[in-house]
């Protein structure tokens, strides 16, 4: 049996789950795991600028492939406290990262050592499993079980937290003869999907609500061939959103109270069934739930039991991989069809589709300073059909959610229940190096992009190309829509007068030079006209000098974005002037 220290068979057992990129900080107390790491190649590092920042590229990094699991690595004490956001934003949208910290020595974890910190107990609440391994020998098991509860049921992160001895102690391990453990998912069975086929023919006008639970088992081939069978209109959730195209003839617009388009909300309130798949039921979609549930019946199926009936009581629910369920929707339904037995939905899609034509927002303005839609318009342009995109939260990735377009899965990744501000640069880097060739488009409002604006240089370190969409109107935004409930606009401002940048008037923050001082290139757009030309300069620039290009828009202060004052997805009020 071959000898090696715990931290060596902790690298041998991550190459053998299939991890081939790891971000990080190195410390003290985790540098025999970097050692490790070092010594036994195969794993290729990237040094990020803080460690929060780690896990959030380690997130972007799972969602942009099925199958991948992005890895952040931290020392102790403080390493592991700033990659709990990190950790509830995988946990909240069901994404496996796994986190591994270093520790004090085990003999003094209780004596208030340097950076000692119980962080299994406060990473428990946002993990699947959070553990600090005392005996070395466990260390080979618990990586083992890390990786099939990430992979198992509902996915999501796990911490592991090893202390330095620990670490350096010789163990007993074999890889050449570790086998990763089988993946456990529930699957639905026949009688449970012939059932729910049956509620649903019995409908006149249905939906498919769509989770981001069928991208993560890789199944939007068989949603989009389950919907053409049936010829039921679609809505993607946030989190499902490129599950089906968005030109697809059945893509019926996303509903709910933010994130929505007019005529996704229209054409929901008029369904009378809705079958949900690999969705949670997220208050952002349904908003009151009186008013998302009234005369509708539903059926639900998620991988997790224990969400079916969370928020409310469906009239059926399923356990099952959405995969799984998806599979046998469409071999009951293609049975269905050749006997003739499968309702005609033309006339209510017909519907469906003739609101979407008509339902849209107005996009083209040629006010200076800019109106944020005009700069989604252009990016519509700009940036084709193979682009992913990245965001985090706020008004811009509110307004982007309401006028972008996203043809595929894993284009539209955004942190959906967490929403850290600070999210969308480190994510942008993690896919933009799980996926080296991809066109990945970042958008932020300057308040996110300003939180964790030092991972800029990680980019341009490692030569990590992409270009970041900054929507700059020097305001939070969203908290000042919010606060009009409230008559207030306290405490959300951010302009100044910069000193050093007279030019900017009251914009403060002189983006340009802080990305340009960080190692990348930037432009800053004052003419809507300059949007397009802007955008193609900095697809070359990203491509010549492999290093993040900001394209900063200078938005007019404020503008409200259509939303729902009342908590009710059939009163969204519309600020702007709509195209019809």
């Amino acid at each position: 049996m071959a000898r090696m220290t715990a931290a060596r068979a902790a690298v041998e057992i991550l190459k053998r789950e299939g991890v081939r990129d790891a971000f990080g900080v190195p410390g003290a107390a985790i540098n025999p795991f970097y050692a490790a790491l070092k010594a036994s190649g195969g794993i290729h590092h990237t040094l990020a600028r803080h460690v929060e920042g780690a896990s959030h590229m380690a997130e972007g990094y799972t969602r942009t492939r099925p199958g991948n699991i992005g890895v952040c690595v931290g020392t102790s004490g403080p390493a592991g406290t700033d990659m709990i956001t990190g950790l509830y934003s995988a946990t909240g949208d069901s994404i496996p990262i796994l986190c591994i910290t270093g520790q004090a020595p085990t003999a003094v974890l209780h004596k208030e050592d340097f950076q000692a910190v119980d962080i299994a107990s406060i990473a428990a609440p946002v993990t699947k499993m959070a553990v600090t391994v005392l005996e070395a020998a466990q260390v080979p098991g618990v990586f083992q079980q890390a990786f099939h509860l990430m992979r198992s049921g509902r996915p999501g992160p796990v911490l592991i937290d090893l202390p330095v001895d620990v670490q350096l102690t010789e163990i007993e391990f074999d890889p050449e003869t570790y086998e990763p453990l089988p993946v456990y998912r529930p699957a639905a069975t026949r009688a449970q999907i012939e059932k729910a086929l049956a509620l649903l023919n019995a409908s006149e006008r249905p939906l498919i609500v769509a989770g981001g639970g069928i991208i993560n088992a890789d199944a939007t081939g068989l949603l989009v061939r389950f919907a053409e069978l049936t010829g039921i209109p679609v809505v993607p959730t946030l989190m499902g959103w490129g599950a089906i195209p968005d030109d697809h003839e059945l893509h019926a617009g996303m509903v709910g109270l933010q994130t929505s388009h007019r005529y996704g909300n229209a054409t929901f309130l008029e369904s009378d069934f809705v079958l949900g798949i690999g969705n949670r039921w997220a208050n952002r979609h349904t908003g009151r739930i009186d008013v998302y549930t009234a005369g509708r019946t539903f059926v639900h199926v998620d991988v997790e039991p224990t969400q079916i009936g969370r928020i409310f009581a469906p009239d059926y629910g399923i356990a099952s991989d959405a995969k799984a369920a998806l599979g046998l929707f469409v071999e009951v339904a293609e049975e269905l069809r050749r006997a003739g037995r499968l309702p005609d939905r033309s006339a209510w899609a017909a519907a469906a589709r003739e609101k979407k034509a008509r339902l849209k927002r107005r996009t083209h303005f040629d006010d200076i300073p800019i109106k944020p839609q005009r700069v989604y318009e252009e990016m519509n342009k700009a940036f084709g059909p193979e682009t992913r995109y990245v965001t985090a939260i706020g008004l811009s990735q509110i307004a982007g959610a309401q006028m972008l377009h996203v043809y595929r899965p894993r284009h539209w990744i955004n942190c959906g229940q967490a929403g850290p501000l600070g999210w969308t640069i480190p994510a942008a880097l993690g896919v933009a190096k799980a996926d080296p060739e991809a066109s990945v488009v970042a958008l932020s409002g300057d308040y996110d992009f300003q939180f964790m604006i030092e991972e800029l240089a990680v980019g341009a370190q490692h030569r990590i190309p992409y270009v970041h969409v900054l929507v700059n109107n020097s305001y939070l935004g969203l908290i000042r829509q919010a606060q009009r409930a409230f008559d207030m606009d306290f405490q959300v401002r951010l302009e100044f007068e910069n000193i050093n940048s007279p030019e900017l008037g009251v914009y403060g923050v002189d983006h340009v030079k802080v990305a340009e001082g960080l190692g990348c290139k930037a432009i800053r757009v004052t003419d809507p006209d300059d949007l397009a030309p802007a955008f193609e300069q900095a697809k070359k620039l990203a491509a010549a000098y492999r290093v993040p290009v900001v394209v900063e828009a200078i938005l007019e202060r404020v503008t409200d974005i259509s939303m729902s004052t009342t908590n009710d997805i059939g009163e969204v009020v519309e600020f702007e002037e709509s195209v019809q």
